[in-house]
């Protein structure tokens, strides 16, 4: 698989770049797929980390201080601190993925990246998986928190009407649209833009390249000038955005973590139906 060229290439690995590295001491390989399809098969030296269902509904300043704690210890578990080269992975360049480069880039990482296509570009390079298992070795992770690369509900209302700041929703049409409510109310952040986070993947799987992400999103006005702040249910496929943006060099990105199951349920934070529009 050649490696495409972005403005932030390191924040992928290829499947070639990713079998030259196995067996190093200071790699951190991570699975975030379901722990039932992990043990069916994997990358030789993966550990397991299925990062979804992990969610934070209150971003008020002392549960997500809690929060983020206990995924920095999470992390821990699995041998990760900031000295180790991390690479997380699922089936293809998906969401669980890029949320956990996402943690770690907040925790203040250098080393962390995606692996572009996932298991299935793995696969199609002919590289084994395997059924066998290592226990991970736990550490100590000396967090630097990077607060600019996450948004809190208090942050996003702040960013409504402000001309500098583009939000983006990147739900389904449906969720969007009001057809599915999957909080107390239906709608979306008055001026966010839309664009489902599955149109940053190619058809195999991996990443789309710099100049087709990059024209979806300017042709939004998400442009690199902005600070941009994605958002979803909960915080995963909006950091799916994240890392399409940051590939893009953007060089303010955030994730608000808490996305519409925080803002939805919350009656005095402002919505707008995007369907009335006319």
């Amino acid at each position: 698989m050649e490696k495409k060229k972005y403005t932030r290439p390191e924040l992928l690995t290829t499947p070639e770049e990713l079998k030259a590295k196995l067996g190093n001491p200071n790699l951190r390989l991570i699975d975030t797929r379901q722990a039932e399809i992990y043990a069916q098969g994997h990358i030789p030296g993966a550990t397991h980390f299925d990062l979804f269902g992990i969610s934070l509904v209150d971003t008020s300043a002392a549960p997500l201080s809690a929060f983020m704690s206990m995924i920095a210890h999470l992390f821990e578990l699995r041998g990760v601190n900031l000295d180790a080269e991390v690479v997380f992975y699922e089936e293809n360049s998906g969401m669980k993925a890029a949320r956990g480069l996402w943690f770690l880039e907040y925790f203040g990482h250098q080393k962390v990246s995606v692996l572009d296509g996932g298991l299935q570009a793995w696969k199609k390079a002919g590289y084994p998986v395997t059924t066998d298992t290592t226990p991970p070795k736990g550490t100590q992770f000396k967090v630097s928190e990077k607060r600019e690369t996450l948004a809190t509900a208090d942050d996003v209302l702040k960013s409504i009407g402000n001309d500098r700041v583009k939000i983006v929703d990147t739900r389904s049409e449906d969720e969007y649209m009001g057809r599915l409510v999957r909080a107390a109310r239906g709608g979306a952040v008055p001026g966010a833009v839309h664009l489902e986070w599955t149109h940053n993947i190619a058809t195999d799987g991996g990443f789309k390249p710099e100049a087709e992400l990059r024209a979806m999103y300017e042709k939004l006005g998400v442009t690199p000038d902005k600070e941009a702040v994605a958002y979803c249910q909960g915080g995963y496929r909006a950091a799916h955005t994240y890392l399409a943006l940051r590939l893009l060099g953007y060089p303010k990105v955030r994730n608000y973590i808490g996305s519409w199951k925080e803002w939805g349920d919350r009656q005095n934070l402002p919505i707008e139906k995007p369907w009335e529009k006319k």
